[in-house]
């Protein structure tokens, strides 16, 4: 069976590691922050559901939305890492491993969303720019 497109995304296999992470630190809130875990679990899962929706679309503006609202999800859940870290309420070392994967996501959808704005230089345009030297 053919796989789907955004299986193939490095990006998309990331976001499902983090919800892994996310899972683990959910788990381990004390059950007065259930209000934090529910807005952990919601915004983890938003990465990893936007992605294909993105990756689905013909349209480029459209792609590039819902890799920006992937984006967006991605840094909401790095702001739920830091007060968690702020609070106590959870590993370190857990908090240091999501935050490392959130950033490498963030940095491909950046990637992805500017590419499907076209915002990026094709490879002509970075050959040229590399070769000028004023």
């Amino acid at each position: 069976m053919r796989p789907f497109d955004h299986e193939r995304m490095e990006v998309y296999r990331q976001a499902l590691v983090f919800i892994r992470v996310s899972d683990e630190l959910r788990r381990n809130l004390p059950s007065r922050r259930t209000a934090l875990a529910d807005q952990l679990d919601r915004a983890s899962v938003s990465i990893a559901l936007n992605i294909p929706e993105g990756a689905g679309e013909f349209s480029r503006k459209e792609k590039a939305r819902f890799y920006r609202i992937a984006r967006r999800s991605a840094t909401e859940c790095a702001a739920i890492l830091d007060i968690a870290q702020k609070l106590k309420l959870a590993d370190p070392k857990l908090v240091e491993d999501g935050k490392t994967l959130l950033q490498q996501i963030v940095a491909m959808l950046v990637g992805l969303s500017k590419w499907s704005e076209g915002n990026t230089p094709t490879q002509n345009e970075r050959r040229a720019k590399r070769d000028h030297h004023p």
